[in-house]
């Protein structure tokens, strides 16, 4: 469905959301209106859903880390659910593999952080976690 040109319009898009139409067809080398007809048929289709400001926080204060969880059997609707119920909880994605979910956690310090995965491991169904501590940002959205 989508071609090279449409790729390199979402990679320009993703990159400032705000570029001009004229400044996009430039890049792809096909007329404006081209590049108009392009943009309106991915946003049409669902392809592009939305156009957003990102913003570049500060270094954050606290610890950020991602944990990934195997669930015992048919527990993961619960535990999902009492995840989700937790602040520092910052996103969750169940996947495939090895591992069933993994989990964005923030603590604002390394006892909070601590704590904080004495909970998580003690939630009836998980089975077994592993946490890597996310140190600098090298790409973000």
């Amino acid at each position: 469905m989508l071609d090279e040109t449409d790729r390199r319009l979402i990679a320009l898009l993703r990159t400032d959301a705000r570029t001009p139409v004229a400044k996009l067809a430039a890049a792809l080398g096909v007329t404006r209106a081209t590049a108009r007809a392009r943009l309106d048929r991915l946003v049409a289709s669902g392809i592009v859903t939305g156009f957003t400001v990102t913003v570049r926080d500060p270094e954050p204060e606290g610890v950020r880390a991602v944990t990934l969880i195997e669930v015992d059997g048919r527990h993961a609707e619960g535990v999902i659910r009492r995840l989700s119920g937790l602040p520092e909880i910052r996103a969750l994605h169940t996947t495939n593999g090895r591992w069933d979910i993994v989990a964005e956690i923030e603590a604002p310090t390394l006892g909070a952080f601590d704590a904080l995965l004495r909970t998580i491991r003690q939630i009836d169904g998980i089975a077994s976690s592993e946490t890597s501590i996310l140190l600098a940002a090298r790409k973000g959205r």
